[in-house]
C-alpha cells in the first residue's frame, strides 16, 4: 500500500517527494558554496570602502547561486540514477566534470525510465508495463478486449470502444468507477 501512495505522490508532483530526491549532503554543500562565495566577494577580495559595492553583491549572488545550483543538480542525479538502475559514480562524475552543465544535459537526454517493483512478487518492472512478466499481476488498467492501456476513469476504451464496465478487472483498478 505504501508503494501505491509513493507512486501517486510521484505522479501528482508532490513537493515533499520531489525534495526527497535531493540528498542532504547536496543541500549542505550548496549552502556552503553560496555562503562561501558571499564571504569571498565581500570580505576577501581587495576593495576600498563602498567601491563597486553593487557589482560585488551581484557577482557574489550570481556565482553563489550558480555553484549552489550545480551542487543540487549533482545531488539530484546521484539519487535519480539509483531509481533508474544506472551507474551512480559514472553519471555524477559526468555531471561534475563536463563543462557548462553538458554532463547534466546528456544525463537528462539518455536516462532510463524509472524502474518500479511488482507489488505481488517484487520483480523489477519498466515504466509502461501493464502486467508483471513473472506472475501476471495487473499493475495498470487495461482494456479487456485489446489489452491497451486505459485511464482509470475511462468508461470506454479509446482504442477499440470496448465497454470497460463489462471487464472483470481487479477491484483495485476499479476504485474510481461509479457503481
Amino acid at each position: 500500500m505504501a508503494e501505491v501512495h509513493e507512486r501517486r505522490d510521484r505522479d501528482t508532483g508532490n513537493a515533499e517527494y520531489d525534495l526527497s530526491l535531493v540528498p542532504t549532503w547536496s543541500i549542505l554543500l550548496a549552502a556552503i558554496f553560496f555562503v562561501g562565495l558571499q564571504y569571498l566577494f565581500h570580505f576577501k577580495m581587495p576593495h576600498r570602502h563602498g567601491e563597486l559595492l553593487a557589482m560585488r553583491i551581484a557577482m557574489g549572488f550570481f556565482w553563489g547561486s550558480a555553484l549552489a545550483s550545480y551542487a543540487l543538480l549533482a545531488g539530484y542525479v546521484s539519487r535519480d540514477v539509483k531509481r533508474r538502475n544506472m551507474s551512480a559514480p559514472l553519471w555524477v562524475l559526468m555531471v561534475i566534470l563536463m563543462p557548462a552543465g553538458i554532463g547534466a544535459i546528456v544525463y537528462f537526454l539518455v536516462r532510463q525510465p524509472v524502474v518500479s517493483r511488482c507489488p505481488h512478487c517484487s520483480t523489477e518492472l519498466q515504466a509502461g508495463f501493464n502486467f508483471c512478466p513473472q506472475c501476471r499481476f495487473q499493475t495498470a488498467p487495461v482494456c479487456g478486449q485489446c489489452y491497451r492501456s486505459v485511464q482509470i476513469t475511462d468508461i470506454y476504451c479509446s482504442n477499440c470502444g470496448h465497454d470497460l464496465a463489462t471487464d472483470g478487472s481487479p477491484r483495485r483498478l476499479r476504485a474510481y468507477h461509479d457503481e
